[in-house]
């Protein structure tokens, strides 16, 4: 299996040597990086090229390496039923420059891009419907993103004296985030609350 994706990637990328930068067995699939202003072109051609058939768009999702000048990777994931491969694609992209967008060559990148853009905020050009599909109307930030706090920054709940859904900033009570890291066993040094209503006579 590894030497017919081996022998697929050098087919590859003898035919888009401009294109790709890089091809790698890895898992029992082929990654090819490839340069990001062309990944239209390779798409085509993976769609269309008789050796790879790869007419099937499984997915299109984002990874963040926020100490990278281009944090983002870009990871497309195909099939080819005819071939029965697989074949996974990584472009880099960073905050402000946009990826092309795929829906012209797979319409199926549609929604794969929206959230891509909602939940990174990697923006992609000529995108039909570029807007968030995954958070609320409102939502601020790019939750996968690694600087993104675990929190969040904005809580919701329903006021009932107002009669609609309210935001309010995320109140994190500091005692629940002081923590000692005393083995149970041994008990705390100091009082506990509560703790202070017990004198040390018995009854």
């Amino acid at each position: 299996m590894d030497e017919s994706l081996q022998e697929l990637g050098e087919h590859i990328q003898s035919l888009l040597s401009e294109c790709v930068k890089s091809v790698d067995v890895a898992y029992g699939e082929l990654c090819i990086n490839v340069e990001r202003d062309q990944i239209l072109q390779v798409l085509k051609f993976l769609r269309d090229d008789s050796s790879c058939r790869f007419t099937c768009l499984m997915d299109v999702c984002g990874v963040d390496y926020p100490e990278r000048p281009e944090r983002f990777d870009v990871v497309y994931h195909l099939l080819s039923m005819f071939q029965n491969h697989r074949i996974r694609v990584v472009l880099t992209t960073d905050e402000d420059t946009p990826v092309p967008s795929a829906c012209s060559v797979f319409p199926a990148a549609n929604w794969f891009e929206r959230e891509a853009f909602d939940l990174y905020g990697i923006l992609f050009a000529d995108h039909p419907d570029l807007r968030r599909i995954l958070t609320d109307y409102g939502f601020s930030g790019y939750p996968l993103r690694k600087d993104f706090p675990t929190t969040g920054y904005v809580e919701v709940r329903y006021d009932d004296e107002q009669k609609r859904v309210v935001y309010e900033p995320v109140k994190l009570v500091q005692e629940f985030r002081n923590f000692d890291f005393a083995s149970p066993w041994e008990g705390a040094q100091y009082i506990l609350p509560g703790d202070e209503k017990a004198s040390g006579d018995e009854g």
